[in-house]
Order: C-alpha cells, then structure tokens, then sequence
C-alpha cells in the first residue's frame, strides 16, 4: 500500500472561531497554523482565507497570496490546496424564489476560480453538483463544474474532487471519463454533513466501489467524526483529512489547541493501525503531481 497522506484543512468558512480561539483567521495565522501542520505531519494543508477584522469568509485574493507567500518563506514542504468551495450557496428571496436572497453568496464560476488562475496551486478543491446545505441550496450545475474544471487545468492544477453525495461522484465520473476532468482523478469524500452522505464506515466504502479506476481518494468526518473516519479510510485503503475546518475538539470537551494538534492525533492512528504517513515528497508521487524543484 502506498503511505497515507494526511491533508489538515486549517481555518474554513464557519463562524466556529468564535467558539475556539485556536481556529486561525489572519493570513500570517492561517499560514502558520499551516506550517505547524507540515511539521507535525500533514503531507497537504487546504487553505480558506478570512477577513483579518472580522473572521467572516472572504475571497480576497491578496489573503490567498499572502498566506502562500508566508508559508513559502517558511522553508517548510508541503502540499498547497486552495479551496474554490466558497460562493456555492444559494438561498431564494422569500418574496421571489426565482431570486436569490441577498444573504446568500453565489457567484459564478470564473470568479470562484480567479485566485487559483492567479497562484496556480499544486492543487485546489472542486465542489461537484448541488445539494442541501442547512437551509440553504449549494450549487454546482453540471455546466458551472465543467468551467471551473477547465480553468484549473489550464492553470496546470490538479483538481480534487468533493463528494458529498453518490450523485456527485457519479457526475465527476462522467466528466472524467468526457476528458473534462484529469483521469484518472483525485476524490474527497465529504461526510457527516447534514442532509447528505453519513460519516460511517459502510460509507466510504460504497463511494470507494463507485470511483473510476486508478482513482485516488481521501476521506474526512464532521466534528466528533472525524478521527472515526481517518481510522475508516485507513482501513478501506485511502487517505485522511483533519482539521479546525471540521472538527475544534481534540475529544469530548475538549477544544483542539491547534490544527498540529489534531493532525498529530491522525498521526498516531495511521501509524497504529500499521501504516505509514506520507511525505509530501511521497504525496506529489501518489497524486501525479511534479516533483518539487
């Protein structure tokens, strides 16, 4: 079996700052909340930026190139990936559903991909079709994926995949095999959401059986979910994601003091459960990417 990669998804969109004061919301604290992740093991960090004054989610893109720069500077080696996730929600204006509410924050594809073209990441995520998300709707046509996927490829960036619902992995499937998107493609199962796929065992192995061969894959959980499914994806033969995005507890009451935190807890149940963790070396290898100059 190949080494595990251990991705750390370090700040997110949520207002789960409030609530944990480690989550990271300035670029020099996201980007060092990155290096410590590295350090402590993370193969792949993925990477939102926020409003430095008011920790809201922002798509500026002096943040995004900021906190690349910063964690550039550090001389740690690790795998960037950019998130494109944020401008997918849709809500309907109460008085007209054909309209959105202005609460909701959905733009169009160009602009979700405009710091990816900009930076060229080695690789950034790639929301696939719609589903329910809370109360509001999150949006991915099928003609809205294929423009953000064409511009990640022209911009020589490896697209991963998120699946949140068989649905998608089936669409991504399709675009993979139409040469839409890169074969034989690189997956996250997304689980434990409300209202979509469940974080459980039974799970990842269903949407493991759907993938296209040769595919690579990784798998994280919600909140008390997460170490769960890293033992889960260990065991049905993928790689793992944690991280303050999904999870601000180390254990029951217990706030994480940091996103190395919790990849060190990864760590440890990878290495238990006899495999081994990969580098980022190791991870550029297994995802098909070049080697680091």
């Amino acid at each position: 079996m190949n080494p595990t990669i251990v991705t750390c998804a370090v700040t997110g969109s949520s207002t789960n700052f409030r609530t944990n004061p480690a989550v990271p919301v300035t670029p020099e604290q996201i980007a060092t909340s990155c290096v410590e992740a590295a350090r402590a093991g993370a193969a792949m960090v993925h990477i939102h930026v926020r409003d430095p004054q008011t920790g809201a989610p922002s798509t500026e893109l002096a943040h995004y190139a900021e906190v690349v720069d910063r964690i550039a500077d550090a001389g740690v080696d690790v795998v960037v990936n950019l998130t494109t996730g944020y401008g997918g929600r849709f809500r309907p204006d109460a008085a007209d559903i054909r309209r959105a509410d202005p609460s909701c924050n959905l733009a169009p594809p160009a602009a979700r991909t405009a710091h990816i073209t900009a930076l060229r990441p080695e690789v950034c995520s790639l929301d696939v079709a719609t589903f329910n998300l809370g109360d509001d709707a999150y949006l991915g046509t099928r003609v809205m994926v294929t423009e953000m996927a064409a511009a990640m490829v022209d911009a020589g960036v490896l697209p991963e995949i998120e699946v949140f619902e068989a649905g998608h992995l089936l669409l991504a499937r399709h675009l993979v095999e139409t040469g839409v998107l890169p074969a034989p493609g690189h997956f996250q199962f997304c689980l434990g959401l409300d209202w979509a796929m469940p974080a459980t065992a039974a799970a990842i192995d269903f949407l493991r059986d759907l993938l296209p061969a040769g595919a690579t894959w990784s798998a994280f959980g919600i909140g008390r979910r997460q170490f769960p499914m890293v033992a889960a994806a260990v065991a049905a033969g993928g790689h793992v994601r944690v991280g303050l995005e999904d999870n601000i507890y180390l254990s029951q009451g217990e706030l994480a003091a940091s996103n190395a935190a919790l990849v060190e807890r990864a760590v440890r149940i990878v290495e238990d459960l006899g495999q081994s963790v990969a580098s980022p070396a190791d991870a550029r290898g297994i995802l098909g990417l070049p080697p680091r100059p």
